[in-house]
């Protein structure tokens, strides 16, 4: 990543001071948020690498989400899923994005068009669909072009019939610039 370091031999303390219960609640938590994001990886990676300076987009989505979206204490942590940042940039966002179910597994994506400056028309769509129930996630990246303005998604079959949480962002074809992600909604099965 660029950082230079030094590193020395580490000395053995005679004496291990006994770790506090808050210490151990904010390990905890931040195990809990480090493992829970796993499944997002993938989109992370993708909306995340612009901001990624001197460390990996994993680690930037990780500290954009922490203190927002997992709120409490373990092992009572509430997760905030509006709040779950998937990308974050200056590229503009699609507007008034849309997904329902149209069948029970397919996703029906909508969109409407707002070209600002720097917008172009082969600007790809990401989504991210994320099931409670399974942990899991399903979606793409540049499946399908800004311009479009709307997509059918086939879901993974084992998220048949499960609600989803789903996300949406937009990213430059050559994934220079992408936008800040919108969280659609959570969609209820037919």
């Amino acid at each position: 990543m660029g950082i230079p370091y030094l590193k020395a031999v580490s000395r053995k303390s005679s004496k291990k001071k006994p770790r506090s219960p808050a210490q151990m609640a904010n390990e905890a938590k931040f195990k809990f948020a480090n493992n829970w994001l796993v499944p997002f990886h993938p989109y992370l990676t993708v909306g995340f690498q612009n901001l990624a300076i001197k460390k990996t987009a994993i680690s930037a989505g990780f500290s954009a989400n922490y203190r927002t979206v997992f709120i409490g204490i373990y092992p009572d942590i509430e997760i905030i899923y509006d709040k779950l940042i998937i990308s974050s940039g200056p590229l503009t966002p699609l507007g008034n994005p849309q997904a329902v179910f149209s069948s029970s597994d397919t996703i029906e994506l909508t969109w409407e068009q707002n070209y600002r400056p720097g917008v172009v028309y082969n600007d790809q769509v990401m989504l991210v669909l994320y099931s409670e129930a399974h942990d899991m996630t399903d979606g793409f990246i540049g499946a399908v072009s800004r311009a479009t303005q709307q997509y059918s998604f086939k879901i993974s079959p084992k998220l048949t019939g499960e609600a989803l949480h789903a996300y949406i962002s937009v990213t430059s074809l050559d994934r220079k610039q992408i936008a800040d992600s919108i969280y659609i909604g959570k969609i209820d099965p037919l």
